[in-house]
């Protein structure tokens, strides 16, 4: 799908005298990006540790905070990839906002290309040619952070991958939600676009449905939150989208996204008065370990609900920075702390967090301690200036 000149996105609206409290849209794509490199970074600390060797080398309570971190954590592909689909769809807008006609996906998947440049694998020689852009100069996007092996391979075979095409047919890595959310900080756009972009451009490295599905309704709710939806408003909203009709003619819902979700939001909807959350080895029983795309996106669904304020209530966006940092510094955790992918389950969840709440969010101490928080920034900023936030 091209993006066409004349039909950018119009700037997102400045809050009214009703809506005061909500925080700006620029402060979304700020906090999205942010959020989501602060849950990737402690969660890449023990990205490939069990729960028991976790709790072995943080105690009980497993790891809550960079202090803990002696040596701090970076980010990792999954905000690197994130930065990518922010370049990818930032030139599409920039060439539309010059008046001429973009195809999104071919601009992301350039993007990605460029991405896998960094990585250390030879871009094929049958791609096209791109100048390199702003994002290409960030030496810290430059290192190998144990990219996804779907994402490197179906890159690396020259293809444009479609849903007609698919390039690695049967993967469904978590490789395409953890890039996902800034498909929904775009304003203004109708879900069934937000989707498709988002689908179509899991598509270039992983070819499995659930892939893309679990991809599109990620962008959804992020999408939904940047519109003012609460949190489980917005998760409902999404997956209702993917029963309701968001879907290529022909293709049904995947049972294991849907079964998924749906057991994300009943566990979260259980636990007002119950005052628990569940263990971290419930949790996998449950949800899954977040290596595929809709377990990831389960997970990080359950972290934030089931930490929301008011044991399971929406959090308040009126109540300011510090409820919406408890939340943040409750839910990260949760995301965090099981025998599985836990720097996705935890960037899901920061910029599902950081959409929601805007950049007052985000602990000033866990700011402090991320990796090239300068570079995130300015994609944000871009970004945001862009669609006229």
């Amino acid at each position: 799908m091209s993006i066409e000149p004349g039909t950018t996105p119009a700037p997102a609206p400045a809050p009214g005298p009703s809506d005061a409290a909500a925080p700006a849209h620029g402060s979304r794509i700020h906090g999205c990006l942010l959020g989501g490199a602060l849950g990737d970074s402690l969660g890449y600390a023990v990205e490939f540790d069990d729960i028991s060797a976790i709790r072995a080398r943080f105690g009980p309570a497993g790891l809550q905070e960079f202090s803990a971190l002696d040596a701090g954590s970076p980010f990792s592909d999954d905000t690197q990839m994130t930065l990518y689909t922010a370049d990818g769809l930032l030139e599409a807008l920039e060439w539309a906002n010059d008046g001429v006609a973009a195809d999104l996906n071919a601009c992301l998947w350039l993007a990605y290309l460029r991405w896998l440049g960094t990585q250390g694998v030879a871009v094929p020689t049958s791609a096209p040619f791109q100048p390199p852009r702003w994002i290409d100069g960030q030496e810290v996007l430059k290192h190998r952070r144990a990219p996804g092996n779907a994402c490197l391979s179906g890159l690396a075979t020259g293809e444009m991958g479609t849903v007609q095409r698919p390039v690695n047919p049967g993967s469904k890595g978590c490789g395409t939600v953890m890039r996902s959310a800034p498909f929904g900080l775009i304003p203004h756009l109708e879900p069934e676009t937000v989707y498709k972009f988002s689908a179509d451009a899991a598509s270039l490295t992983h070819g499995h449905p659930a892939a893309r599905q679990s991809a599109g309704v990620f962008s959804l709710v992020i999408h939904a939150l940047s519109a003012g939806l609460g949190l489980r408003e917005a998760a409902e909203s999404a997956l209702g989208h993917l029963h309701g009709g968001v879907l290529r003619k022909g293709e049904d819902p995947d049972a294991d996204v849907v079964a998924r979700l749906e057991a994300a939001l009943r566990l979260a909807g259980d636990l007002p008065g119950t005052g628990g959350i569940l263990s971290p080895e419930n949790l996998v029983s449950e949800l899954g370990e977040g290596w595929v795309a809709e377990e990831a996106l389960a997970v990080a669904l359950y972290a934030v609900l089931a930490t929301a304020p008011e044991t399971g209530a929406e959090p308040d966006t009126s109540a300011g920075a510090g409820a919406g940092e408890a939340h943040f510094r409750a839910a990260i955790p949760v995301a965090v702390n099981h025998s599985g992918d836990s720097d996705s389950t935890a960037s899901i969840a920061g910029n599902i967090l950081g959409a929601y709440y805007g950049e007052q969010c985000l602990p000033a101490g866990w700011l402090a301690a991320l990796e090239a928080p300068e570079v995130i920034r300015g994609m944000a900023s871009r970004l945001a200036a862009v669609t006229g936030s």
